[in-house]
């Protein structure tokens, strides 16, 4: 098996590749598009035939696609000490035989849902407004104490890059944010990337409300929403249930460090 990185002679076979199951490629198809100096993908061949393939992105964030042989030749090119890693469920022991898992926490089952237009239940019991700039501090503080393992890094300053160039709402009580989401649009689909609720609101149909308003928003742009949830969060999903997402695709998402020999 050969691994060959990305460029312009292997577009053509690249974008068949991934055009057969594009929500599965998502975040290579928007990574190769929208941020390519950014961004290292390589491809997986056999007697030229594409098998699967890997992201790199800001050389941190890594995606494995493939089966479990093809993972780990892809993997044997990724030499980060430090990782934010998603790849196939069935790939757990490969992936853990070179990256160590942060904490118990920062391993997950993922599941990716879909939802196409048309066939949404929208739910909105909370009216949310639109965030902008001037919030991103209180927005990172809901999301940092909602899961400090994943968002706990997050800053005021680049969490105001992410609302100037994404759509992102909020629903208040007595003027104070208690539940955000956001999302960013694109032709193909629109990827959900949060959704945090403050703890003390939660269970009164905030988080409902703002999938709803944020699913209402991506089908003026694209013909299908996706949204990510931990598979042991049931409360996040069974409100995106509500919303008609439907699982897609499951896989591993961890957060490690390079095992040493």
């Amino acid at each position: 098996m050969k691994i060959i990185p990305l460029d312009e002679s292997l577009e053509k076979p690249f974008w068949n590749y991934v055009n057969q199951d594009p929500l599965h490629y998502y975040f290579f198809i928007v990574d190769w598009q929208q941020r390519r100096e950014r961004t290292k993908i390589l491809l997986a061949k056999e007697a030229d035939k594409i098998e699967g393939m890997a992201l790199i992105y800001a050389d941190y964030i890594v995606q494995l696609r493939g089966n479990r042989k093809t993972v780990e030749s892809l993997l044997s090119y990724v030499n980060l000490d430090r990782v934010e890693l998603q790849a196939p469920i069935d790939c757990e022991d490969i992936i853990l035989g070179k990256y160590l898992s942060n904490s118990p926490s920062s391993k997950h089952g993922l599941i990716l849902m879909r939802l196409n237009k048309g066939e949404e239940n929208l739910q909105v019991t909370n009216t949310p407004v639109r965030l902008g700039i001037e919030d991103a501090k209180n927005v990172v503080k809901i999301m940092a104490e909602a899961d400090p393992e994943w968002w706990g890094d997050l800053t005021p300053e680049t969490q105001r890059k992410t609302l100037e160039t994404g759509f992102w709402l909020a629903i208040k009580q007595k003027g104070k944010l208690v539940s955000v989401g956001g999302t960013r649009f694109f032709d193909l689909a629109s990827n959900i990337s949060t959704v945090a609720t403050d703890e003390h609101y939660r269970n009164r149909g905030h988080a409902t409300s703002i999938v709803s308003g944020l699913v209402q928003e991506i089908f003026k742009h694209s013909p299908t929403a996706i949204i990510h949830v931990m598979r042991d969060n049931g409360p996040a999903f069974r409100a995106y249930s509500k919303v008609g997402f439907k699982p897609y695709r499951h896989y591993l998402l961890m957060r490690g460090e390079r095992i040493k020999p």
